[in-house]
C-alpha cells in the first residue's frame, strides 16, 4: 500500500493507481461550502468544550464514534475507537434510527469497565440524536465535532480507513451479524501501531483492562485487612 501517489493519471489508470492507496480514494480535502444538512441537535456538547487532557490523550477511557451505512443505507455498522489505545468495538445496527444506535452503542459501551468510559467524541448526525438517553445510560460525557472537520476524531476516521481493507465502500452489511464484526475488529485490533511503539491496540487495551483488575484487587484486601 501507499500513502501517497505524485502523478497526475487520467482515465483508467487513475482508477488503477488509487487503488493502491491504502484508502483507495484521493487525499482528503475541505468540502465547498453550501447548505447544512445536518439538523441542530439539542443540549449537545461542543467539542471545544472538551478538556485538555482529553485533547492530549493523558488519560485513557475517552473515545470516538462514528456510523457507517451500507449499501442502500438500511443497515449500519456503529464504531467505536478508545483514543489512547486506538482499541476499536465494531457494533451492528439493523438500521440507522436514533434509538436503535443509541440502544446499541449503550450495550457496547456498557460491556467496558467504567473507568475506562469516560467521554465519547462523535459527529453531528440525526443518529445522534438521543444522545442525552445514551449519556444516562452509560454515565459518559458526549462532544460533537464541528461539522466537516473528520480530523477532529482523527482516530475514527483513521479506523474507517483500516476497516474500509475489509469492508470496501458500495458493500451490503445486511449478511453480517455482531460475530462477524468481532472478527473484523479483532483483525483491526491485533495490528501493530506506531502510535504504540509497534504494540497492537489489544495489548495496550487489556494492559488498561489488567491495571484495573490490580488495582480492584489492592482495594479488596485493604478491606479484609482492616476487618
Amino acid at each position: 500500500m501507499f500513502r501517497a501517489l505524485y502523478a497526475l493519471p487520467r482515465g483508467e489508470l487513475r482508477r488503477e493507481l488509487l487503488s493502491y492507496l491504502r484508502q483507495a480514494k484521493p487525499m482528503r480535502g475541505r468540502k465547498p461550502k453550501g447548505s447544512e444538512r445536518r439538523g441542530n441537535l439539542v443540549g449537545m456538547t461542543n467539542i471545544k468544550e472538551r478538556p485538555e487532557e482529553i485533547e492530549g490523550r493523558l488519560l485513557p477511557g475517552h473515545w470516538e464514534g462514528g456510523l457507517i451505512p451500507g449499501m442502500g443505507g438500511a443497515s449500519a455498522i456503529g464504531t467505536l475507537v478508545e483514543r489512547t489505545t486506538r482499541f476499536v468495538v465494531l457494533v451492528h445496527m439493523a438500521t440507522r434510527r436514533a434509538d436503535v444506535a443509541a440502544s446499541a452503542f449503550a450495550g457496547a459501551l456498557n460491556a467496558i469497565p467504567a473507568p475506562l468510559r469516560q467521554t465519547m467524541t462523535y459527529d453531528q448526525r440525526k443518529e445522534m440524536s438521543q444522545h442525552q438517553a445514551l449519556a444516562s445510560q452509560t454515565g459518559m460525557r458526549i462532544f460533537f465535532a464541528d461539522p466537516h472537520s473528520p480530523w477532529q476524531r482523527g482516530s475514527n476516521e483513521n479506523t474507517v480507513g483500516l476497516l474500509r481493507q475489509h469492508l470496501p465502500k458500495r458493500t451490503s452489511f445486511a449478511g453480517l451479524d455482531q460475530s462477524d464484526l468481532d472478527l473484523v475488529a479483532t483483525s483491526l485490533n491485533d495490528r501493530p501501531r506506531k502510535a504504540l511503539d509497534y504494540a497492537t491496540p489489544n495489548e495496550a487495551f487489556n494492559k488498561l483492562v489488567a491495571g484495573l483488575a490490580g488495582r480492584e484487587q489492592v482495594s479488596i484486601l485493604g478491606v479484609r485487612c482492616g476487618t
